[in-house]
């Protein structure tokens, strides 16, 4: 397998985001979307034209998967919501959680079925195992696949039954096998970080499977290989740095969002790009997220 390489960092939006997340390349679009949770905005950015757009919602918003044309599903606080992004008109609304009203939906990815996955946590952060994996298929019905999660973050796929997924608040990136009920079959701690790491947070595959983790605190991306081996870091000119997702014409871009969240004076002297939205370009082909994928009916009933 060939070395991988990196360019620097380069930054290609200049905002301040809070709380940058939720990287997701659109291809008919020629454009990679992200979120800033705390500022309740979807931003996206046409790497063709270099047409820059923001969007405000009502809600904090965590994650966006694409479903057809201008038609999205959103991860909000409390609530799933698909809605045509271009005319703003709310399709349908699924509510999440509404017994744990602290809590809010984190990050969120399909897998290759295109079935959505999810995680929600407790908003204030407190040191409380509130949060739980959820699956929403094609008939949107929901299941939760598992819970006691601090920080959901994740998941990233591997195959149909095999993914990682993360609790950053305990520096660990799971390993997990479900089988075709939708069952957990098998558990196990993939990475955990070490103090001076940062925080593991959001996470993409390369087509050699090797996974790009986000280091929160860290200033970094890691890529481990499937053994949980470093294969290659990428170090930023922000601290926070949050998600990360392939695109671009040849899906060999890295497209990393960061925060400025909790970042005091100093650190934002010493990390003066966090906040801003990056690009890294790679020598190697990254695995796109598929469509939010719905059935027949509900897609007539919907769109």
């Amino acid at each position: 397998m060939n070395k991988i390489k990196t360019s620097d960092p380069k930054p290609i939006w200049k905002l301040k985001c809070t709380l940058g997340e939720g990287t997701l390349w659109v291809k008919e679009h020629n454009s990679i979307y992200f979120v800033d949770i705390k500022k309740k905005r979807i931003c996206s950015l046409n790497t063709k034209n270099n047409k820059k757009k923001i969007l405000k919602v009502n809600k904090e918003i965590g994650f966006i998967a694409h479903i057809k044309k201008n038609v999205f599903i959103l991860g909000l606080q409390g609530e799933l919501r698909i809605q045509n992004l271009k005319s703003k008109k709310i399709l349908k609304s699924i509510f999440i959680e509404p017994e744990i009203r602290l809590n809010r939906i984190n990050d969120g990815k399909t897998d290759s079925e295109g079935n959505l996955w999810f995680g929600t946590m407790d908003n204030l952060e407190r040191k409380i195992e509130k949060g739980s994996l959820y699956k929403l298929d094609k008939n949107l019905k929901l299941s939760k696949i598992d819970k006691n999660y601090r920080i959901t973050n994740g998941p990233a796929f591997i195959d149909r039954f095999n993914f990682y997924h993360t609790d950053s608040a305990k520096k660990i990136i799971y390993k997990i096998k479900i089988n075709k009920d939708n069952k957990i079959i098998n558990k196990k701690i993939f990475k955990k970080f070490s103090l001076n790491e940062g925080v593991p947070d959001g996470m993409t595959l390369d087509k050699n499977k090797n996974l790009w983790v986000a280091h929160f605190h860290g200033a970094c991306v890691s890529v481990f290989n499937n053994k949980a081996k470093l294969i290659h870091r990428i170090r930023f000119p922000a601290k926070n740095i949050t998600n990360c997702a392939f695109g671009g014409k040849n899906t060999n871009e890295l497209y990393v969002s960061t925060a400025t969240k909790g970042m005091n004076k100093a650190d934002l002297q010493k990390f003066r790009y966090s906040g801003f939205f990056f690009s890294v370009k790679t020598n190697v082909k990254g695995i796109l997220q598929k469509k939010f994928i719905l059935n027949n009916e509900e897609k007539r009933s919907l769109l």
